[in-house]
């Protein structure tokens, strides 16, 4: 293992990327941050000090933490969304390689459909109907990705659908379902991985970019997208807020997509072979 990440220095790197700023959403509660929520009015927009490392935005709160709990709503939100994706759009599109026919051309038209709308109009438009808060975020963005993994998927799954394993297991008596999930996905797993990697960057975009227009999570949740948005209206005063926030969110989304070019390089044996 250590070998391999030596050998890898790109995805060694990526990896380290995200996993450090998993762990401080994840372990933020237990790291010693200041309260997100607790307002200092007496030192409202202060520049970074020993006991603000990063300033206090326009409530006397720490930016420092409120970062740090913004990277939880970030994550839950973007990998919740992922993760609906996959098991919606992943799951349809492998049964729409397996049975074919009319299922196919029903569920790949419909994916065409939602294809044919801007991904951030799709995603405002299913909030409008929900209404504003963080799992709605979560919905919208996992219905939008939801045609990329059905079309993503089902490509290769054709492929898979029609190999020998494949038939033989037919042959023996396998059922649909044994079938799909036990020799179909398990070849799907390296396209499954990079893909979702890459979604995870653009997902945490979308997610910043909705809580920017005020339709992610709400007021006073920590959200880096809403973080940028309060911080916009003292940008001449104190500029610290909003700068660090817009640094999460770009480090953030670089991590996963680097992560995801990474896994790519890693995972085609095309590329691999190139290597050599």
């Amino acid at each position: 293992m250590i070998a391999f990440l030596r050998q890898n220095r790109l995805f060694t790197f990526a990896l380290a990327l995200v996993v450090i700023q998993v762990a401080l959403a994840v372990l933020a509660p237990w790291l010693g941050f200041q309260n997100p929520y607790q307002q200092v009015m007496a030192q409202r927009l202060r520049p970074p000090s020993a006991m603000n490392w990063l300033g206090t935005d326009q409530l006397g709160r720490d930016v420092l933490a409120r970062i740090v709990w913004g990277y939880r709503t970030s994550l839950l939100t973007c990998v919740t969304a992922v993760a609906l994706a996959l098991a919606v759009g992943g799951t349809t599109g492998m049964l729409a390689a397996y049975y074919r026919g009319w299922f196919d051309r029903i569920w790949m038209r419909l994916m065409d459909v939602l294809f044919a709308f801007p991904i951030l109009l799709l995603a405002i438009g299913l909030i409008a109907v929900l209404g504003p808060n963080m799992w709605s975020a979560a919905l919208a963005i996992g219905v939008v990705y939801t045609p990329i993994f059905a079309r993503l998927l089902r490509g290769p799954a054709l492929v898979i659908c029609e190999s020998e394993y494949v038939q033989g297991a037919r042959a023996v008596g396998a059922s649909d379902l044994r079938i799909i999930f036990v020799h179909v996905l398990p070849n799907l797993v390296s396209v499954i991985l990079v893909q979702a990697s890459i979604l995870l960057s653009a997902a945490v975009l979308v997610e910043a970019s909705l809580s920017f227009l005020g339709l992610g999570a709400q007021p006073p949740t920590p959200s880096l997208g809403l973080m940028l948005s309060e911080g916009r209206n003292f940008l001449l005063l104190a500029p610290y807020p909003a700068v660090f926030a817009g640094f999460a969110i770009l480090f953030l989304s670089f991590g996963f997509n680097l992560l995801g070019d990474a896994l790519r390089d890693t995972l085609d044996p095309r590329l691999r072979m190139a290597r050599r």
